[in-house]
């Protein structure tokens, strides 16, 4: 959805950009004094900034706030399972695979060969976290799961012909007693 709404939304701003352009090139044609059109240029121009200064300003606001990174250092304290996980062209390995609606998992990812992207989807294919697997050093991402499922981890840094099979599924099952039990 995102992408057709970007996609369109580029393809109206190079109209428009391309009618400006049209428009400064048919006026470039007509001779005219320089000064009258300096003043007047110099008189829109700071509304022209302030608009695109609120409009960057806008979609900033709007992108950043669809990012998954906003809830990974707000886990409640309470019991956390640690999770090891390494990083090699083309798996992952992970010391637990099965969790349970509700639990707080801290992933410690490394790698053992090249950088790879850690990405962790809910069973909507939808981001829910992630961070570098680089080797020599240890990332971390908190996941709280809040629904039942097979979640996805994929590798979003390329890392070499191989990397489209770098996938690893684990299951979140609901908690006892719950009627949830889609997945």
């Amino acid at each position: 959805m995102y992408q057709s709404i970007a996609w369109y939304a580029t393809l109206f701003l190079v109209f428009l950009l391309a009618l400006a352009f049209a428009f400064v090139y048919g006026e470039s044609r007509k001779l005219r004094e320089y000064g009258p059109i300096q003043e007047k240029g110099y008189k829109i121009r700071k509304f022209y900034f302030l608009g695109l200064l609120a409009v960057m300003g806008l979609a900033t606001a709007m992108s950043l706030s669809k990012l998954p990174y906003h809830n990974q250092h707000a886990i409640a304290k309470g019991k956390t399972t640690v999770v090891e996980v390494t990083g090699l062209q083309y798996a992952w390995e992970l010391s637990d695979e099965e969790f349970t609606v509700g639990d707080e998992v801290l992933f410690q990812v490394t790698s053992k060969d090249v950088t790879h992207g850690f990405g962790v989807y809910d069973p909507d294919l939808k981001l829910i976290a992630q961070t570098q697997a680089m080797p020599h050093y240890t990332n971390t991402a908190t996941i709280k799961f809040d629904k039942p499922g097979t979640y996805k981890i994929l590798c979003l840094e390329y890392c070499s012909v191989g990397h489209h099979v770098m996938m690893k599924e684990i299951t979140v099952k609901p908690k006892e007693g719950s009627d949830d039990h889609n997945e």
